[in-house]
């Protein structure tokens, strides 16, 4: 039988199938994060959110956060990672050893070797470095109170989302200003910290047992709080670690990355509102759980719960395995040639049966999740926070 590569395969696929295939094998990929998370978020945050907004005010405010969110944290990283942080650095590496860089630490630290004491300071220094992406999202929040102040002349969210419309008190929107201004020189110091940190392990790491315990830390904080537990090591190192992923010897954004930026930004989000009247902070306390679970999980719930069903419904026999694993994209045509192989059919068309299996068990969670978290989130959020101001001022009225 001819050899037929992966690429060439995707290239006898219908027209229809042929771009959900490429998209779906892009986002298993480490870079691909970027891109499926990217698209995701827009689609579930930015476009619900217009729909239900309750002013210009609102939709304004709602449009540069999500707007600039979204860029900052799935545009971003790959550049200031691999373009600038890397660079920066690992300078003082010799030209093998810069090519380490690349490796996730956690492989590096299960790996060991001598080249670690090395290597291990220079990824917790460029990890470090892009602490700058949570800290700016945890300001996005206090600079969009800014600008609805500035633009609009509004603090007070009961304004803002059109419950009332009094005048503004000028006490209040000097607390709201003054609050910003305070959180956001906070981010700054904090990252200033990073950055000196960061120098001081690049520089100083490799001589120090307490420096690369530290480095150790940073890129793979599962190996050093759970020795004995390999789950609750491989958790932590999945959505707790600061180090970048890699793709073709390249830097790029990882699950790790995305749990900070909801952790860091989600205490700017909370900060923020509250400083926007009691109001505010219930709809985010509504809100935020929701929306942190799904941006750090993607569709994977979704996705395993729909394999589960698959599974019991005899569906995707050729991929769905006992344990609800699923082949990679790229592992399609090996199996399409040993199916092939085995029932004397022809590896082309094999391929195309279970690229349709791959896609469906990919898909329809991914536009699912998009759907039900996008308009469910931003319209449950808006209904409640409207009906809780209802109850408020029916009891304000029945106490007089």
């Amino acid at each position: 039988m001819t050899k037929v590569n992966n690429d060439n395969l995707i290239n006898t696929l219908p027209k229809k199938l042929k771009p959900a295939a490429k998209f779906v094998r892009h986002q298993e990929q480490a870079s691909g994060l970027s891109t499926s998370r990217f698209i995701q978020d827009v689609t579930t945050c930015l476009v619900p959110k217009a729909v239900f907004s309750r002013s210009l005010a609102d939709l304004t405010e709602n449009t540069f956060l999500e707007t600039s969110e979204e860029t900052l944290i799935y545009l971003v990283p790959a550049i200031l990672g691999e373009k600038v942080s890397r660079k920066i650095f690992s300078k003082g590496l010799d030209k093998n050893l810069k090519k380490e860089v690349a490796t996730t630490g956690v492989e590096l630290v299960n790996k060991g070797g001598k080249n670690n004491k090395q290597v291990l300071p220079v990824k917790a220094a460029i990890a470090l470095a892009a602490m700058l992406i949570p800290l700016t999202e945890f300001s996005l929040n206090y600079i969009k109170n800014l600008m609805t102040l500035k633009l609009f002349n509004k603090s007070d969210f009961k304004n803002i989302a059109s419950l009332e419309n009094n005048q503004e008190d000028k006490k209040h929107q000097e607390k709201v200003k003054n609050s910003a201004k305070k959180h956001i020189g906070l981010a700054a110091g904090l990252y200033a910290g990073c950055l000196g940190l960061a120098g001081l392990l690049a520089s100083r790491g490799k001589n120090s047992k307490i420096l690369q315990k530290v480095s150790e830390f940073i890129v793979a904080p599962g190996n050093k709080l759970f020795k004995n537990s390999p789950k609750a090591k491989d958790f932590v190192n999945k959505y707790f670690c600061m180090d970048f992923a890699s793709q073709n010897g390249k830097l790029c954004l990882s699950k790790g990355q995305l749990t900070t930026c909801v952790l860091v930004g989600g205490a700017g989000y909370f900060g923020a509102s509250a400083d926007r009247g009691k109001e505010n902070l219930k709809e985010t306390a509504t809100r935020f759980p929701l929306v942190a679970l799904y941006v750090i999980t993607g569709s994977e719930l979704v996705e395993r719960g729909f394999r589960k069903l698959l599974y019991k419904m005899g569906k995707c026999k050729d991929l769905i395995g006992k344990n609800l694993e699923v082949p990679d994209f790229d592992k399609l045509e090996k199996l399409a040639k040993s199916l092939a192989e085995k029932k004397g059919t022809d590896i082309k068309d094999e391929y195309k049966s279970l690229v349709k299996q791959k896609v469906l068990i990919k898909g329809l969670p991914y536009i699912f999740s998009i759907g039900v978290m996008g308009f469910f989130v931003a319209g449950m959020t808006v209904h409640f926070t409207k009906k809780r101001y209802e109850n408020e001022q029916k009891k304000k009225k029945g106490g007089i």
